[in-house]
């Protein structure tokens, strides 16, 4: 650092990158949070991926971008406002100025401001000379020419050189927040191991960026923000549909249970997918099938098989499926349903996420079909919760849905990973034919009114599957109208007894009494803790509750919540937790619904709180 440039220490800060869906935002962004990881930051991030694939370059509707926040302190979101915006055309600055604080830092390409780029921008004057920034901190930064100019010499062409632009910006990142630039130089390396031209090209535009924050004048102020104290272990910056996919491996592996996974890719489930191929040494198989029936009926294939049944979808896959969930429900075998939420209906906007598949997956099947329902609440939680969903799948013979969102599912933060001897071991077990030559029987019960796991193959468990209802104990087809009943509420009960078996719901932030219980479920776990948490500092008798286990619920929740005065359920959707707690428990809970395709923001949320919390 020379004499006259200046470090600030900063407890936290939220950078949002953004530019064209070709300008590599979304790589920039990931690589400055892996930096951030491995130097000690707690963090949260946010993707925004444009919802039309292919947008015209330039426009509004192309913009892509990355919202990190990260820091000493503890981070639970991805941030609200962002202190630096990082711009590398006219509509990422139209599209995001809106999020960053009054006095931020904006860092603007001005080769994406020219007539053209204004003009598919649909903007009058070029905010960068209209004095309209005025109230901003602004550095013009010409990163297109700065960066042809430092690989000049190589023979690639102009749009080849051009997309190493992206690491222009983030090399002069880490040098305005004093960060090492290994990490990417290892990525580097180890990306374009095989394109010595391509890889030259990235890691002299890498260092020209940091270079050029030492040496131009125009920059006096760099800033440092210290690692987070958190607790010991080993660490790793993971997303959620990768930790999903571990978590699903952990399951496989703690139960000695091969796991087969039918799909069909979708948006934002796909990563599951191409996750989970890369772990066919831990007996895990993937198959890509050619729609979403085929795929969730093969995975009750290799549940009735004998393996872990699982597949992965969006809302518009999961309203495929359902016929072929009320056959795992009908067969009563272990198959694991991930549903990525998206916003809807039909296709809606593919790559926005939301939280309205939840009355789908508690009552969207034909006739009385229940199906155990869980949540994912973060990123890292991810691992968890898809353990848990196998676990519960394994030892209650039953298919299990289990919801994430394009928030969590795309997000990432730092996780504490756990060794094996940590995560406890999923019994199963196997029906075995009778010594005494007894007919086996395939509805016949356990405690948890669970029915027998019959291998098909092994000599004297014979047995009848199909849709068809099944008499009780033989597992005979049955049109009794009394069987019937009976079976609905066995099936009905069998999951409600999970209960029996599942921890009890505890207060997350607060007291376990009081004037006012936030409860939650899903993605909007960071949002809520952080609001709260705020709360109380400021003296409300606040408290936050974040549900995972939502069918069944937890057997406490009725008595917990009514030792609050008021409950407040804050959703990213049109309110769908809130009817079925009015519903269950008779509880006047109030909603608080966000349906733009985007998580609450900590400040709208205490806005709310405050409200609640102040109305007589």
């Amino acid at each position: 650092m020379s004499t006259s440039e200046t470090l600030v220490p900063l407890e936290q800060v939220v950078i949002k990158f953004a530019g064209d869906s070709g300008d590599g935002m979304q790589l920039t962004g990931t690589q400055f949070t892996n930096t951030a990881a491995l130097f000690g930051n707690d963090l949260g991030t946010f993707p925004d991926f444009p919802a039309e694939i292919r947008a015209p370059q330039g426009t509004t509707a192309g913009v892509s971008g990355y919202q990190l926040h990260f820091g000493s302190t503890e981070i639970y979101t991805p941030g609200d406002m962002c202190d630096v915006l990082v711009v590398m055309n006219a509509a990422a600055l139209k599209m995001n100025l809106k999020q960053l604080k009054r006095g931020g830092i904006i860092i603007a390409n001005i080769a994406g401001f020219d007539a053209k780029n204004l003009r598919l921008a649909n903007v009058e004057s070029n905010q960068l000379e209209d004095h309209s920034l005025d109230g901003y901190e602004v550095y013009k930064v010409d990163v297109t020419k700065l960066t042809r100019d430092a690989i000049a010499d190589l023979t690639l062409g102009t749009k080849e050189k051009d997309r190493c632009k992206n690491m222009f910006v983030l090399g002069f990142l880490y040098w305005m927040f004093d960060r090492d630039m290994q990490t990417s130089i290892n990525f580097l390396n180890e990306k374009f191991s095989k394109k010595a031209e391509i890889l030259e090209a990235n890691l002299r535009v890498l260092k020209a960026g940091y270079a050029y924050g030492e040496t131009t004048e125009t920059f006096s102020t760099r800033f440092k923000v210290e690692k987070a104290k958190m607790p010991a272990g080993k660490y790793r910056n993971i997303m959620g549909n990768q930790a999903l996919a571990l978590g699903i491996v952990a399951a496989s592996h703690q139960s000695g249970l091969p796991v087969f996974l039918g799909s069909y890719p979708i948006t934002p489930a796909s990563d599951v997918l191409h996750e989970l191929a890369k772990y066919k040494n831990f007996n895990i198989r993937t198959f890509q099938a050619e729609d979403e029936i085929a795929g969730i009926c093969s995975a009750i294939g290799a549940s009735f098989g004998g393996q872990i049944g699982l597949t992965t979808t969006s809302g518009p896959g999961m309203a495929l499926k359902t016929e072929a969930m009320g056959l795992a429900v009908m067969l009563e075998v272990p198959l694991v349903i991930c549903n990525i939420q998206r916003a809807g209906p039909s296709t809606g906007m593919p790559t926005k996420t939301e939280q309205a598949d939840l009355l789908q997956a508690y009552y969207g099947r034909n006739g009385e079909c229940p199906i155990p329902v869980i949540a994912a609440q973060s990123p890292s939680d991810c691992f968890r919760a898809a353990f848990e969903a196998c676990k519960i799948a394994v030892q209650h013979m039953t298919p299990v849905i289990l919801l994430s969102d394009g928030y969590i599912a795309n997000g990432a933060e730092p996780w504490r990973y756990p060794a094996t001897n940590q995560l406890e071991k999923i019994e199963k077990k196997f029906a075995a034919p009778s010594a005494h030559g007894e007919k086996f029987m395939p509805y016949a019960r356990d405690e948890k009114l669970s029915r027998p796991w019959a291998v098909p193959g092994t000599k004297g468990l014979e047995h009848r599957i199909g849709g068809l209802e099944k008499q009780n104990i033989t597992g005979n087809i049955s049109y009794d109208a009394a069987n019937h009943e009976q079976m609905v509420k066995l099936r009905e009960e069998k999951v409600e007894k999970i209960a029996d078996y599942l921890p009890e719901q505890k207060i997350d932030s607060g007291k376990d009494s009081g004037k006012v219980l936030v409860l939650g479920w899903g993605g909007t776990y960071g949002a809520l803790k952080a609001a709260v948490k705020e709360c109380i500092a400021e003296g409300m008798d606040v408290s936050h509750a974040h549900i995972r286990y939502i069918k069944p619920f937890p057997k406490n929740l009725e008595a917990l919540m009514k030792r609050f005065d008021k409950v407040l359920i804050p959703e990213i959707n049109n309110g769908q937790l809130i009817r079925i707690i009015r519903d269950r428990y008779l509880i006047p809970a109030i909603p608080f619904n966000k349906i733009q395709g985007v998580p609450f923001m900590k400040g709208e949320l205490i806005e709310k709180i405050k409200e609640v919390y102040n109305t007589k």
